[in-house]
C-alpha cells in the first residue's frame, strides 16, 4: 500500500531494503536477496563496493557542493575520462538521465536552426523510452508515459524499431530531420536487441542526411552489454551520448557526451545546472570508471551475460508461456505470454530481485561484478520460477 504522505506513482514491492553486500542486499527482516536488477541498472558495481564507499566518505567530509559558478576539479577530470572513452570532445554533468536527454534535444535545436530549419524534427522510435519530463515522454513510445500530460512537446516522427527502411522512407519525405535519437538496446519496452547492422545503417543514413545521431546509452551504457558503450560493437560513433543511471553507482549523475561541432553551438548561459557535476558525484563517477576499467568487467558482463542467455535458452525454449528470450551482457529479458507481475512476488520468496517491463517481460539487470556461483544461482531461480509461472 502507498504511504499517504507519498505521491502515489510507484507499484512498490512489499518489503523494505536495509542494506547491501556486493550483489546481495538484506531487508528489515535481514532476510537476504540476489539483486539481479541493481537498481535498474544503477549499482553496476554492487552494493558497499570496497573502492567507491571510501571514496564517498571522504568526498563528503571535504566538499559535497560549491555551484558551477567556479570551477570544479573533479568534473573535468571525469570529463577528460569519458572524452577518453568515447571519442567526443566534451561533456555536461547534470542529475539524471532524462536531464541528459534534454540537453540532447535542446542541441538539434540549435543544430537545425543554424541550418535554417524553423521546426526542426527528432526520429523517435516505437518502444523508446528516455525518462519522464515533458520532453522526455514526447519522445517516449508508451501512451501511458503521455495519457493526460497533452499537450505534448511537437517535433517528434515516430517510426518503426530495427527498420532502416522506415528511416530511409522518412529522409526521403520530412526534410526537417535534424537528428535521430536512440537506445542502441530499449530496455523499458522488454529488452529489444536490433540486427547487427541496424545501428551502421542509421550511422550511414545521419552521415548522408547531415543528422545528428544520439545514443542514449543510459542503461545499455557503463559496460553493462559487453563494451564499455554498446554503440561500439556496431563500429560507429554517435554526435551525442547520454550516460547516467551507474556512471556514479548510485550516487545521482547525468552526463551529455558531444562532438566538438555540437559544443561549440552553446554559449555561457545556454544550459544549466544547480546540483549537476557536483563533487561529489563526479568522484564518485572517477572511481566507478576506475573499477570498471581495471577489472575490465565489460568483459564479465559479456561471459556472465552469455551463460544466463545460452542456460535460459535451453531450458526455457519451447515452454508454452515462454515467448522470447533476449539480450545482451547483462541486459537480459525473458518474454512471457501474459502479464507477470506476480512473478515478482514469487521471487521474493525465493530471494531474487528484478522487475517486470512492459507488463510481461522479466528484465534482468544484474551487478556487473555478479560471479558465477551467484549466475548459476539466478540462473536456476529464474528458471524454476517461469516454469511455475
Amino acid at each position: 500500500m502507498s504511504s499517504p504522505v507519498l505521491l502515489n506513482v510507484y507499484q512498490r514491492l512489499p518489503i523494505t531494503l536495509s542494506h547491501g553486500e556486493g550483489a546481495w542486499v538484506w531487508d528489515t527482516h535481514n532476510k537476504r536477496y540476489l539483486d539481479a536488477l541493481a537498481g535498474i541498472a544503477v549499482t553496476g558495481l554492487g552494493h558497499n563496493h570496497p573502492a567507491i564507499t571510501p571514496v564517498i566518505q571522504a568526498q563528503a567530509a571535504k566538499l559535497i557542493h560549491t555551484s558551477n559558478l567556479f570551477e570544479v576539479e573533479q568534473q573535468t577530470l571525469l570529463a577528460t575520462e569519458l572524452r577518453r572513452l568515447s571519442g567526443l570532445s566534451t561533456t555536461f554533468f547534470s542529475n539524471s538521465g532524462a536531464e541528459a536527454i534534454e540537453l540532447s534535444i535542446k542541441a538539434t535545436r540549435l543544430y537545425g536552426h543554424e541550418r535554417g530549419i524553423a521546426e526542426p524534427k527528432i526520429v523517435v522510435f516505437e518502444g523508446a523510452f528516455h525518462g519522464r519530463t515533458m520532453a522526455c515522454i514526447s519522445a517516449n513510445s508508451n501512451p501511458k508515459h503521455r495519457a493526460g500530460f497533452e499537450p505534448l512537446l511537437p517535433g517528434f516522427v515516430r517510426i518503426p524499431f530495427n527498420d532502416l527502411d522506415a528511416l530511409r522512407n522518412q529522409a526521403r519525405k520530412n526534410p526537417d530531420i535534424v537528428a535521430v535519437l536512440l537506445e542502441p538496446i530499449q530496455g523499458e519496452s522488454g529488452i529489444h536487441v536490433p540486427d547487427a547492422n541496424y545501428l551502421s545503417g542509421v550511422r550511414a543514413i545521419c552521415d548522408e542526411y547531415e543528422w545528428l545521431m544520439i545514443a542514449d546509452e543510459i542503461q545499455s551504457g557503463m559496460a553493462r552489454t559487453g563494451t564499455f558503450f554498446c554503440y561500439e560493437q556496431s563500429k560507429i560513433k554517435p554526435d551525442i551520448v547520454t550516460l547516467a543511471k551507474s556512471l556514479a553507482n548510485g550516487i545521482p549523475i547525468g552526463a551529455t557526451i558531444m562532438s566538438e561541432a555540437v559544443a561549440a553551438r552553446f554559449s555561457p548561459g545556454a544550459h544549466g545546472s544547480t546540483f549537476g557535476g557536483n563533487p561529489l558525484a563526479c568522484a564518485t563517477a572517477i572511481a566507478t570508471l576506475k573499477v570498471i576499467e581495471t577489472e575490465k568487467l565489460w568483459e564479465n558482463a559479456a561471459i556472465q551475460g552469455k551463460y544466463l542467455l545460452d542456460t535460459f535458452n535451453t531450458a526455457l525454449r519451447g515452454l508454452p508461456q515462454v515467448i522470447d528470450v533476449r539480450g545482451r551482457g547483462l541486459m537480459l529479458g525473458i518474454e512471457l505470454n501474459r502479464p507477470c507481475r506476480d512473478i515478482l512476488l514469487e521471487a521474493l520468496k525465493a530471494g531474487v530481485l528484478f522487475n517486470v517491463a512492459n507488463q510481461n517481460v522479466i528484465r534482468l539487470l544484474p551487478p556487473l561484478i555478479i560471479n558465477r556461483e551467484q549466475t548459476e544461482w539466478l540462473a536456476q531461480t529464474i528458471i524454476e520460477l517461469v516454469k511455475q509461472f
